[in-house]
């Protein structure tokens, strides 16, 4: 296993400069809408997913314009505004020590006039990598892929490959114990086990198979993840992306999204985060044991404008905290008005 290690960027989006260092087992990102979260860990997404499988011949940079999208495939939009033709830089290292970096200003429109530095060391190590969005795609399955492939459809490239890698078949023979008690939880969880027939995703359950369309979306969801263990896209050594794994989620199985994301860390899964769900911290951080590895991301907008980041591995002493801000400042309008209410 060589987990992703640190991330470096210049002048890319939302960011001026950015300096961080990774968990091993779980980073978690949280700030206010708009500083980047989701950007961080596409680019992250990016860096792996050019290790394996058709996005080896793609390179960096085209990974990179593929999972952002920007206008017209323009990669020199994706440079931090408005910095004129100010080179951006992105660099991310594992724990090895290699490193993938990528240099572009805002007059490089096209993906192989950005410089790129280490990718052919870099995918000498390959690494499995799934990236889950917020929004749902099983339930949209049907004629998906081959309609991307033919035409041109404004989703990034972060939804097909989800698909494509929750296609698969899943894998022959038993899975290792601990795989398969994550597994067992997730179907107790949803009541079933998830199948797919003719690309159309159901939930096989004892009254029978309800498609996914007809499925809550936050189930869905947990439904992804079991698939992708199934089919042994997550598995020991592989990175995953979750981008607010609470969202369409009754708040009361939260906690039982904790427990998965923890037991997938022990099972030896690096994972990325981003939340903005109060309840989802904490109930990592209650049911953390001393073993978990846990790390957190704030990024927050500076007095320039641009966004910065400060890191810590305890969620007590993270600063600046915006969910818990707002979650303490909930609770004393709540209070006042009680203590008002009481005389």
């Amino acid at each position: 296993m060589n987990p992703l290690a640190g991330l470096r960027v210049e002048n890319f989006t939302a960011f001026a400069a950015l300096d961080l260092s990774f968990s091993p087992g779980i980073t978690v990102v949280i700030g206010t809408n708009a500083t980047g979260k989701t950007h961080l860990l596409k680019i992250l997404y990016a860096a792996c997913a050019i290790t394996t499988g058709e996005d080896r011949d793609k390179g960096f940079a085209l990974k990179l314009r593929n999972v952002f999208m920007p206008y017209e495939g323009d990669l020199g939009r994706l440079v931090r505004r408005p910095v004129g033709v100010a080179p951006a830089r992105v660099s991310v290292t594992r724990r090895d020590g290699s490193a993938l970096a990528l240099a572009f200003s805002s007059d490089t429109h096209r993906p192989d006039r950005a410089r790129g530095e280490g990718q052919e060391a870099w995918e000498q190590a390959p690494v499995e990598s799934a990236f889950l969005p917020v929004k749902e795609i099983l339930a949209h399955a049907p004629g998906f892929l081959a309609t991307v492939a033919r035409r041109e459809m404004a989703f990034e490239e972060i939804y097909a490959d989800i698909l494509a890698r929750a296609l698969l078949p899943v894998l022959k023979g038993p899975l290792d114990e601990a795989t398969q008690a994550i597994v067992d939880g997730l179907e107790r969880l949803l009541g079933g086990q998830v199948v797919e027939q003719d690309q159309t995703f159901f939930l096989q359950g004892p009254e029978g198979a309800l498609e996914f369309a007809l499925v809550a979306e936050g189930a869905r969801k947990l439904g992804l993840v079991l698939r992708l263990l199934r089919n042994g896209c997550v598995a020991p050594g592989s990175v995953l992306f979750w981008d607010e794994p609470e969202s369409n989620l009754n708040p009361g199985l939260v906690g039982e999204v904790a427990e998965v994301i923890l037991a997938l860390q022990r099972l030896g899964v690096q994972i990325f985060l981003a939340t903005h769900n109060y309840v989802l911290l904490k109930e990592l951080d209650l049911r953390r044991t001393d073993t978990d590895r846990l790390g957190y991301v704030s990024l927050f907008r500076g007095a320039s404008g641009a966004v910065e980041a400060s890191a810590s591995e305890s969620y007590d002493a993270l600063a600046p905290n915006a969910i818990a801000e707002a979650f303490d400042a909930l609770v004393d309008r709540s209070i006042r008005r009680s203590l008002a209410g009481s005389g």
